[in-house]
Formats: structure tokens, sequence, C-alpha cells
């Protein structure tokens, strides 16, 4: 895997913790932090098939729309099924502010990326 595409793998990756991170402290305060693992590792497996499902493809994770909205879409849903299949609870609450998260983080730091970049390209021409 090149660099090229392991940066949007690990920026995905962050956005994944900081889901784990934010339900640890809103819903599990008191665990170890060996509680994020069980909270972050189906978003994270996830996140990782759908990268290499889209480098099979020879396809970039960098833009916003197909290829974002895809990691997003494989990283929630699988996600959510094997959560589901570990024995962890899918709470309505859950399922709505995972999406939510999800989409706003993954595609944020993408669409932010995108502008950065044609800012730097007109500066540059």
């Amino acid at each position: 895997m090149t660099l090229r595409r392991l940066w949007p793998l690990l920026a995905d990756l962050v956005c994944v913790l900081a889901l784990a991170l934010g339900g640890k402290s809103s819903h599990e305060p008191g665990e170890s932090d060996w509680i994020l693992l069980t909270i972050a590792w189906p978003f994270a497996l996830a996140a990782v098939l759908a990268h290499l499902l889209l480098a099979r493809r020879d396809r970039t994770t960098q833009r916003v729309w197909p290829e974002g909205a895809t990691v997003v879409a494989v990283t929630y849903g699988l996600g959510m099924l094997l959560r589901a299949l570990s024995g962890r609870g899918l709470a309505p609450g859950f399922l709505v502010v995972a999406a939510l998260f999800l989409a706003v983080t993954m595609l944020g730091w993408r669409a932010v990326a995108r502008l950065a970049t044609r800012r730097r390209t007109h500066a540059t021409s």
C-alpha cells in the first residue's frame, strides 16, 4: 500500500477511534482503555475492507464522492453488522449518532483536504 493510499486510511481510522472515544466517555467512563478496542474494532475492520475494496478497483479514497461516501457506507454498514454479531448493542440512538459522526468526520476531512488542494493549486498557477 502506497503512502497515497495509506494516509486516507489512517485518517478514517482516526475518525473511527474518535467515535469509540466518544462512546467510551459517554457510556463506559469507568472501563479500562481496552474497551476502546471492543468498541472500535468492527468499524476499523470495515474501514480497512472498504479501502481494500476501492484499492482493488484502482480507485482513490480521497475524494468525497463517490469513494468517500462508499467508505462511509461500508464502514457504517459492515461495522454495525460486525458489532451486532459480536454481541454489542445496536441502540437506535447509537445507530443515528454513529451514522452522523462517521459521515461528518470521514467526509469532512476529505472536503477540507480537497479545498486545501484547490487553494494550493490556484495559488501556484
